[in-house]
């Protein structure tokens, strides 16, 4: 199917049916090593374009499927901590290898209102750096590269988390002594 496929298998992955994206890209990038970059490229665009149906979904009436499940408290916070770093919060979970959940990522872009443009170019970003790295790995220790990832997703979920914690904290922690200082 070459680079096409690439791009179509990801839209059915990112809209609809969930599919083993990482293993069959593992396997595209084996058998066509000098084009790798080309099925990273169409597949980041597929499931870009495939995320529309779920945004969409959440758009469209995600709200009230929310709010029937957290208090209206709680949503307002999730949308502040999603609208000051939206970008960011759905870039990340498009790098991230299953089992991250990632459209109700994608459904929560769409609930709290992020721009299209914005919204497809962080999903573009985002796996556009997980395959180029899938790639790699690909490249450097053959094809059974997708299964080490998916094996041991939930360790680098950690990992990944732990970072996070930490550079929050940092963050948190400069922005504190920046506003004692102001005062």
């Amino acid at each position: 199917m070459g680079f096409w496929g690439a791009g179509a298998v990801a839209l059915l992955d990112s809209s609809t049916i969930p599919v083993p994206m990482d293993v069959i890209l593992a396997a595209w990038v084996w058998n066509d090593k000098s084009h790798f970059w080309a099925y990273c490229l169409m597949a980041a665009a597929g499931s870009a374009v495939g995320g529309l149906l779920p945004y969409g979904l959440g758009r469209a009436g995600g709200e009230l499927f929310l709010l029937k499940r957290v208090n209206r408290e709680r949503y307002d916070r999730m949308r502040t901590r999603f609208e000051n770093q939206e970008f960011l919060a759905m870039m990340i979970p498009s790098m991230l290898p299953p089992p991250t959940p990632w459209k109700a990522c994608v459904f929560a872009a769409g609930v709290f209102e992020m721009r299209v443009a914005p919204f497809m170019l962080a999903v573009f970003c985002g796996r556009m750096v997980r395959w180029l790295v899938l790639s790699l790995l690909v490249l450097k220790l053959g094809p059974g590269a997708a299964g080490l990832v998916q094996h041991h997703a939930l360790v680098l979920l950690a990992v990944v988390g732990g970072l996070a914690l930490v550079g929050f904290g940092w963050w948190w922690m400069r922005r504190k002594r920046t506003v004692v200082e102001q005062s």
